[in-house]
């Protein structure tokens, strides 16, 4: 159970439990405040658990908020420093690292430049080619990806499944059944701060998909009526 700080406390998750194998990609979908961003808030310790218990073991590289973890008065290439370091590594690691992290990013003639100057779609190129070049044991990313051209998101798919291949395991957290369908061995349903439905990820996301078009159609009638009425 999670606790928001509000004047009335309220649970924000109800009875959440599982686990994900190594070199295992799950997926978590759901409507807006469900829960999905909680649940990787806390799996990355950015907020604890009011009761249970979490558990994980390698270096965790994750992806959760735009721009979170960058401070926009430095320099793209002073902010790939810090969040290296967040991540564990140091400064001769990162050096090591640099030039893959430009080339992925495709915005090296930018990075001397202050990020608070960086479209949205820039912000998450670099955010992005951090997160997969600091040998992470397990990538959790969220629905940061719907940011930028379609090309590049296709680009930062293409990387996660190549990284999944690779033995790292991946949560990814997602609005869209498809893409959590083509990545995910298994996909968690949530709604309500709930477990809905958790098995293999075509089964839910179909159930998913199914859900959300009968929940669009009647809202659709029901926004009918009342301008009938």
């Amino acid at each position: 159970m999670l606790q928001a700080e509000e004047a009335e406390a309220r649970e924000v998750l109800h009875d959440i439990s599982f686990d994900v194998r190594k070199g295992e990609a799950l997926g978590i979908i759901g409507r807006n405040g469900s829960g999905k961003s909680t649940i990787l808030k806390l799996l990355t310790r950015i907020i604890r658990p009011d009761s249970g218990t979490i558990e994980t073991q390698g270096r965790i590289s994750c992806l959760i908020e735009l721009g979170a973890g960058f401070h926009p008065d430095m320099s793209g290439r002073e902010n790939i420093y810090i969040n290296a370091s967040i991540f564990g590594l140091d400064k001769k690691e990162t050096d090591e690292r640099m030039q893959d992290i430009l080339d992925f990013s495709e915005i090296e003639e930018h990075i001397d430049e202050r990020v608070r100057d960086y479209s949205s779609g820039m912000y998450m190129r670099l955010a992005f080619s951090i997160a997969i070049n600091v040998s992470a044991n397990i990538l959790i990313v969220d629905e940061i990806l719907s940011v930028g051209d379609i090309a590049y998101q296709k680009k930062c798919m293409d990387k996660i499944r190549e990284l999944k291949e690779s033995g790292v395991t991946i949560v990814l957290v997602t609005q869209n059944p498809e893409q959590a369908a083509g990545i995910c061995d298994r996909t968690i349903w949530l709604d309500n701060g709930r477990i809905k439905m958790m098995g293999p990820s075509k089964e839910v996301c179909d159930a998913y998909s199914d859900f959300m078009l009968g929940s669009g159609r009647q809202r659709s009638l029901q926004s009918f009526f009342a301008r009938s009425l």
